[in-house]
Formats: structure tokens, C-alpha cells, sequence
């Protein structure tokens, strides 16, 4: 993991040199991307209120928000230097880093992860086991995918056991509501689809956390280029610093964020409905934030136990370089 441990190492003077610069630095404003992993949701209402309250401003950085087509392409648009930072599945960034892309996180959000197997309720699948011979959409650059295979594994079951069917996200509801292709299911977050799911009409899902099947991940962090750690750490601290910001303040009052969000989108977000859906998503996100091992509740923090068992399972279950350094997949030099 050479290419992130020499970003830390640049990084460790000049991390200090940042704290003392961005008082100065804050008065010029940056224009930064941040790619979101899907279209907004409410999960994403802390970026919003940040955006909205002015909260990014004041760090100096005009926040453009793009929504993304799933984890592991917001982390590509950020090794391509097409977006600054991407909110994204964690263990989508280290399948990413461990094939040479230079990406490191930076802070971490959704500190636990909510994915899971949602099934329909009329589908007759009442355990993991009567999954076998069916099938299930996902989408192809769904973070949700990677501890797929740990979580069949872990269940008695191989890949072989269950069609997987890509779909495109924007129609990933509504295929599983209508049963396309014999689908009795989905891959997705708890965070967000189950709202989702009863907005559209459906009832409560049936659903299989990839935690009860030994799966303990960290969410979703920030990531960036590790050349950005290297050559500007002034505007990352100052991004990480104005991040962790905009969620403790989402975390005082969901209902601002949620609002913020609905300022910013629009549409449909902006009606009742639409803020109850994201409201009940930020919601689950909000009940994330902290990890068991943080200890300390520190808002942003990159878990090195938690970190640890993940690329643990990475390793045993998705050919993960056996001689990978999990440290080398983050850096906490920007998180207070």
C-alpha cells in the first residue's frame, strides 16, 4: 500500500501547517465537487444543511454536490480527478485502493454498515437458506455487492445458490415491487430502501442485515486523492472539519437537515411525503455515526478495530492482498 503511505507520510508535518492555515486560507473560497454515491436521500441531508446554512462557506469552500451511480463509481470519479471528495461505501474504496487506485479515507460517516438482503413479503422467503434458486437485483456498482458473496458464505450458501441481476438504480424499487424477472428481492441499504419501498405503495420488507451473517464493515467515508492529502491538506482538514460540522449539526436537528435537503432538490423532496421518507432514512444514518468501538463518540473517526475487521474479511472472502495494511486505507490526520 505504498502509494497511500507516502500521502501520510507528506502529510504528517503538513497536517500541522493546515490547523495554522485555514484561518487564513478560509477567506478564499475553493470550489469543491463532492460526489454523492446515488441521488440525494436522506442520508445525504448533513452535506445539504452544511451547504445550506453555510456551514462549507465558512470553511471556504463552494460545495458543489453531484449525485453519483453507486459507491465504487464516485470513488473512480475521485482517482480520476473528476470529483474532490466522494461519500461512498467504504469497502467499495478499499477494493478500489487495493487494485492501485489512489484513493485513502478521510473521515467516516455511516460508521456501521446497513446493507442487507430486503425481500417482498409475499415472496415466501422467510430465511436466508430459502433463497436458494432465486433471484435478486442489485446494481452494478452498488457498494452493497462486495460482502455479497462473505454473507452466502457465512450462510451455508454459495454464489451459485442465487441469480444476481443487475438493474439500474432509478429502477431498482420499482422492478422489486413489480417482481421483474422473477425477482423476489433486492441488495440494499436499510438505510434508505425499506422508506423507500412504502412510499411506492409497498408493504414492510422481509429483511437479512449482512451484520447477522458475521459481517462487520464500516459504512460509508470520505474519500480523496491521495495526491489532494499530499499537495493540499489545507482544503481537506478544512472539507473534513466543515463535514463533521454539518452532521453533528444534522444530528441536533434532523428536521433542519431534512429541510436544508428539500431547499436544494426540490420537487418532490420538498413535499411532505418526501421529507417523511427522508427524514425516516437520515434517521438510520444518524443512528450509525458511531461505531461500538468508538469509544469516545467521536464524530468522523476512522476505527482502526473496525477497519481491521473488515479488511480481515476482505482478505479471507474477496482476494484481498493477504499482506494489505488496513492503516493503509485511511488517515485520521484530519479529523479533530
Amino acid at each position: 500500500m505504498t502509494y497511500v503511505k507516502y500521502a501520510r507520510h507528506l502529510v504528517a508535518g503538513a497536517a500541522a501547517v493546515a490547523v495554522i492555515a485555514v484561518a487564513g486560507s478560509a477567506s478564499a473560497e475553493d470550489d469543491v465537487r463532492l460526489r454523492l454515491n446515488w441521488m440525494y436521500y436522506g442520508s445525504h441531508a448533513g452535506f445539504a444543511l452544511g451547504k445550506d446554512s453555510g456551514v462549507y462557506d465558512d470553511a471556504g469552500i463552494d460545495l458543489d454536490i453531484r449525485s453519483g451511480n453507486g459507491s465504487s463509481s464516485a470513488h473512480r470519479l475521485v482517482a480520476n480527478g473528476d470529483s474532490d471528495f466522494a461519500y461512498g461505501s467504504c469497502g467499495a474504496m478499499v477494493s478500489l485502493a487495493s487494485q492501485g487506485a489512489p484513493l485513502v479515507s478521510v473521515a467516516v460517516i455511516d460508521a456501521m454498515g446497513t446493507e442487507a438482503i430486503i425481500v417482498r413479503p409475499d415472496s415466501g422467503v422467510n430465511s436466508i437458506d430459502d433463497l436458494k434458486g432465486k433471484t435478486l437485483l442489485t446494481t452494478a456498482n452498488a457498494g452493497v455487492n462486495t460482502f455479497f458473496p462473505i454473507v452466502l458464505a457465512n450462510a451455508g450458501l454459495s454464489e451459485d445458490d442465487v441469480n444476481l441481476t443487475n438493474v439500474p438504480d432509478g429502477a431498482l424499487v420499482s422492478s422489486y415491487l413489480q417482481g421483474s424477472g422473477g425477482a423476489v428481492g433486492i441488495l440494499g441499504g436499510l438505510d434508505d430502501k425499506p422508506a423507500e419501498i412504502r412510499a411506492n405503495g409497498g408493504d414492510d420488507p422481509v429483511t437479512f442485515p449482512y451484520s447477522d451473517y458475521g459481517v462487520n464493515q464500516v459504512g460509508y467515508c470520505i474519500s480523496t486523492h491521495t495526491d489532494t492529502v499530499a499537495e493540499n491538506p489545507d482544503l481537506v482538514k478544512r472539507f473534513v472539519d466543515a463535514t463533521i460540522k454539518s452532521y453533528a449539526a444534522a444530528e441536533a436537528d434532523p428536521n433542519a437537515a431534512v429541510n436544508a435537503m428539500a431547499d436544494i432538490v426540490g420537487g418532490t423532496m420538498a413535499e411532505d411525503e418526501g421529507k417523511e421518507q427522508a427524514r425516516a432514512v437520515l434517521d438510520v444514518t444518524l443512528g450509525v455515526l458511531y461505531s461500538n468501538a468508538n469509544a469516545d463518540k467521536q464524530l468522523g473517526l476512522n476505527v482502526a478495530s473496525d477497519w481491521a475487521d473488515m479488511v480481515g474479511l476482505m482478505k479471507e472472502y474477496n482476494d484481498l492482498d493477504p499482506d494489505a495494511d488496513p492503516a493503509g486505507f485511511y488517515t485520521n490526520d484530519f479529523v479533530n
